[in-house]
């Protein structure tokens, strides 16, 4: 089993190089929006959420540059907020009352999905586009609806969800060495307290 999963890896990362311009500029777009003091929210399901997690906590954490504690946001880890809205308003619901009481215009949401077919993923998408907020897409194989209701997206072709999730990862790891590319590139230094020109609430 083992080589025939690594065979899988192997295929969708050779497969996936031609994304990695878009990471990079994703990378870009998010250092100028965290350093305008903007925010980062990030949703998924299952393995999708620890995925969200995982990029959250690198932001406001740090990867492996030291800079400052970006602000960014995983959408499943308030619990009782989150029960609170499913009892009241359905499961659809509990990524997207969310976005509308975190997200502010000019801000981005990363929607992880290795279906790409979530629907409370879609719906935290299309709250996203209605006010304001940036979002994008990771998914498994195009077309999806996900990646269709976001404003970009990376796709990974691969038909296995732990392959997808594996690649996902790596989207993660990169895109973070992206932001802390752009930071260094802007001239920021460890410690630095500009760059929240907008007041986050």
């Amino acid at each position: 089993m083992t080589p025939s999963h690594l065979g899988a890896l192997r295929t969708a990362l050779r497969h996936f190089d031609a994304q990695v311009p878009r990471i990079e500029d994703w990378g870009r777009r998010l250092a100028d929006v965290l350093e305008g003091g903007g925010r980062l929210l990030a949703c998924g399901n299952g393995g999708s959420a620890e995925q969200a997690q995982h990029l959250t906590a690198e932001l406001v954490g740090r990867y492996e540059d030291e800079r400052r504690p970006y602000s960014a946001l995983p959408l499943h880890t308030d619990v009782t907020a989150l029960t609170a809205i499913v009892n009241d308003y359905g499961p659809e619901e509990m990524f997207a009352r969310q976005v509308h009481a975190h997200g502010r215009p000019g801000d981005v949401l990363v929607c992880l999905s290795t279906s790409g077919g979530s629907r409370n993923v879609i719906a935290a998408a299309e709250a996203a586009a209605a006010i304001g907020v940036r979002a994008w897409a990771l998914t498994g194989p195009a077309p999806n609806p996900l990646a269709d209701a976001c404003a970009d997206a990376v796709t990974v072709d691969a038909p296995c969800t732990a392959t997808v999730q594996e690649v996902h990862l790596a989207v993660i790891h990169m895109l973070c060495a992206a932001v802390d590319a752009a930071v260094r590139r802007s001239g920021r230094i460890a410690g630095d307290g500009e760059g929240g020109a907008r007041e986050a609430s």
